[in-house]
């Protein structure tokens, strides 16, 4: 796993440290990995083959397909808390990349989250938890350079609920002394994620804001946020939050210029933001109603991350 080295805690005599009285397959290190989605699936396979792997999944469906990936599947939902008890002391290390309920206008709290955090209080503590939240949790930023101490603004209850979710993750830290590592994630891309290209809508022809009305947006290729991930897995500060963000400067209209460059394909048009209200959906609105820049020095100096995809000409040639 290049720029990633994963050290094993060291196993003590058993009279020094309970886990060196119960046999192998208990002491190995278990990670726990809840929304095993694509990125959740990126994340094990750059795991060490050491590790015991473990994905919540609330599908009966996808139980074979992480069992192919080399995952143990364990079967609850998120929205059913009694279905989570077993998580209780499993994992010594958990990735919560779930995201919240729905666009329920009135919701602008996390329930899932509590609930996971809930019930891995019941028994031994994990030794890291790291949570995927998202940039959104700091709202419109009128394109300004923003680093991880920004005063949040959330605009929409998706990004409200992320700040309580963000909220309800750093309490468990507090309380239980558990390492938690917060997350804050842009735009993700990946030539070989479902939607991750702007390909489709270059082919739909999918208006863009001319350039007087653009937003700039951040980026992470999926491959790049599995290693950080994993970095602030191993190697992230306690209570501590960093941006998974790639080094990309460029408003939205520009990126997609480049995609529609490299793709060959036509630019989109440009239009005016109050043409724009009448031709995209409300939830695409919503990306042009936001502009801000994240700082990544965390990621590069902290996370110590190199990035393998540094912008995003270099993740969409690949």
């Amino acid at each position: 796993m290049t720029g990633l080295v994963i050290q094993p805690s060291p196993i003590l005599p058993s009279n020094l440290n309970p886990l060196g009285a119960l046999p192998f397959r208990f002491r190995r290190q278990r990670v726990l990995i809840v929304g095993c989605g694509d990125v959740g699936l990126r994340v094990a396979r750059q795991l060490p083959s050491r590790l015991k792997l473990i994905a919540l999944t609330s599908s009966a469906e996808r139980v074979e397909a992480l069992r192919r990936a080399h995952i143990t599947p364990l079967q609850g939902n998120l929205d059913a808390p009694a279905t989570l008890r077993r998580l209780a002391g499993l994992a010594t290390r958990v990735v919560h990349l779930a995201p919240p309920p729905g666009d329920n206008p009135n919701w602008r709290s996390d329930p899932r989250t509590l609930a996971l955090l809930r019930a891995l209080r019941l028994r031994s503590l994990p030794m890291s938890l790291v949570y995927g939240s998202t940039s959104g949790v700091y709202g419109d930023c009128g394109g300004e350079r923003v680093d991880e101490t920004r005063r949040l603004n959330p605009h929409t209850p998706r990004s409200q609920r992320r700040v309580h979710a963000e909220a309800q993750v750093r309490l468990f830290g507090r309380a239980t002394g558990t390492p938690v590592h917060i997350l804050r994630i842009p735009g993700i891309y990946a030539p070989d994620r479902e939607g991750g290209t702007p390909r489709a809508r270059l082919l739909k022809g999918t208006p863009v804001l001319r350039r007087e009305d653009d937003v700039y947006t951040s980026h992470i290729h999926a491959d790049d946020l599995a290693r950080a991930c994993l970095a602030a897995l191993w190697r992230g500060k306690p209570q501590r939050i960093t941006h998974a963000s790639d080094d990309t400067r460029l408003l939205m209209g520009d990126y997609f210029d480049l995609a529609a460059d490299l793709y060959r394909l036509p630019r989109p048009p440009r239009v005016a933001r109050d043409a724009a209200s009448q031709q995209l959906s409300l939830m695409l609105l919503s990306f042009m109603s936001e502009s801000r820049q994240l700082d990544n020095q965390r990621l590069k100096k902290e996370l110590r991350l190199a990035l393998r995809y540094p912008t995003v000409t270099e993740g969409l040639r690949a």
